[in-house]
Formats: C-alpha cells, sequence, structure tokens
C-alpha cells in the first residue's frame, strides 16, 4: 500500500467513525428529550395530585372554620337574647351621664 491508499483508508475510517459519533449523538439526544418528556408528565401529575389534596384540605379547613364560626355566634346570640335588659336602669343610669355633663 502507498501513502494515497494508507491516508484514503484512514480518511475513510475517520468518517465512519464520524458518523457513528453523531448516530450515537443522535441516538443520546433522543434518549434525553424522551427522558425529559417523561420527566415532564410524570411531574405534572404530581403537581395536579398535590394541588388537588391540598385544595380539598383547604375546602375541609373552611367548611370547620365555617362551622366553628357559626357555632360560636349562635352561642353568643343565644347568650345575649337571655339577658334580661333592665330599661329603667338604663334609662336612669343616662339621665345621670347627661345631667353631669351639663
Amino acid at each position: 500500500m502507498d501513502n494515497n491508499e494508507v491516508l484514503g483508508h484512514l480518511l475513510k475510517v475517520e468518517a465512519e467513525a464520524a458518523g457513528l459519533v453523531n448516530d450515537a449523538q443522535a441516538e443520546a439526544d433522543r434518549r434525553v428529550t424522551g427522558a425529559e418528556k417523561q420527566n415532564r408528565a410524570a411531574y405534572e401529575e404530581r403537581y395536579r395530585e398535590e394541588s388537588e389534596k391540598l385544595e380539598a384540605e383547604l375546602l375541609r379547613s373552611k367548611e370547620q372554620a365555617r362551622q366553628r364560626y357559626n357555632g360560636e355566634l349562635e352561642a353568643y346570640r343565644e347568650k345575649i337574647s337571655s339577658v334580661i335588659m333592665d330599661t329603667d336602669r338604663f334609662c336612669a343610669l343616662m339621665d345621670r351621664f347627661v345631667t353631669e355633663e351639663s
């Protein structure tokens, strides 16, 4: 083999190696893209599940707070309605305050 044949053979081998590297890079890119899509889908599913769980928990907490509020309000109303109003004493007290101010 002369130098031209050797050089031609080496260029051919180098071209084949470059083709293999390009094919390997394309396959790696395809796998990375596929893995990214799969991971993104898994992330979005997990995010959706967690947000639904947190939203349900929030709604339960709001309902519990509303029930506590209504219970406390009703107890307060009952307490106030059971207080006997002494309007005569109130009017006398108000008259005393007004006359002291003058």
